[in-house]
């Protein structure tokens, strides 16, 4: 049974009664089955959102999935490990086991395009890459026409309308599997195999969006 996650980043935030979310994480395993699992909220340093910000572009990232709004029990928190070029991340579950760990190779440092693994107790790693070549080809062939569709694009609507976007989808290998995939489309999460944690999955939900969306745009960057 293949089951989905999916991220919704609350553009309209609304208050809670502790504090504003940054993102909602919905699940579904089929018609009519969609339900909120998780709210995402960033865990800031010290020096508040402007430390968050100024190492959020090194590749550091920190955040709490809530299984409620009233903040009454964790379903995971994505803490990291290294940053750079090869970005390190652990899962950890509410009383801080570890669920798994996800890995973020930029493009050429170990291969062409960005190169995504999850790594899971008792399981084979599972290897994704960022888009396929052919539209990666295409991509980079029709980049010199991009600054004229994004001028067209803020015209049919801004950041709410179709802006070209380079390829994101990612499909997960492990065994001859594929156990996971990524959607561009609505920034989701498909879940192809029975026995991986739906948490560790909803933590990639977020993570991958994290580094794809739009500067100024993406779930945990805003300002405020």
């Amino acid at each position: 049974m293949t089951s989905t996650l999916k991220l919704r980043a609350r553009r309209r935030l609304r208050t809670t009664p502790g504090g504003q979310f940054d993102c909602e994480i919905s699940f579904s395993d089929g018609p009519g089955t969609v339900q909120t699992v998780a709210y995402g909220e960033r865990e800031l340093p010290p020096g508040g959102i402007p430390a968050y910000l100024a190492a959020r572009k090194d590749g550091v990232r920190s955040f709490v999935l809530w299984a409620d709004e009233h903040r009454q029990a964790r379903v995971a928190r994505v803490v990291t490990l290294t940053a750079g070029r090869r970005a390190q991340f652990e899962v950890l579950g509410p009383q801080g086991e570890s669920l798994g760990r996800l890995t973020r190779d930029k493009a050429f440092s170990r291969g062409i395009r960005t190169r995504w693994t999850v790594s899971r107790p008792g399981a084979p790693d599972a290897v994704g890459y960022k888009g396929r070549l052919f539209w990666w080809c295409v991509w980079w062939l029709c980049t010199p026409m991009l600054p004229f569709a994004f001028i067209a694009a803020l015209f049919n609507g801004g950041i709410g309308g179709d802006f070209p976007r380079s390829p994101r989808r990612i499909k997960w290998r492990a065994g001859g599997r594929i156990p996971l995939e990524f959607k561009s489309f609505g920034d989701t999460v498909r879940v192809n195999a029975p026995d991986l944690d739906w948490r560790l999955a909803a933590a990639l939900a977020a993570l991958i969006p994290s580094f794809d969306g739009w500067i100024g745009y993406a779930w945990d960057s805003r300002t405020d």
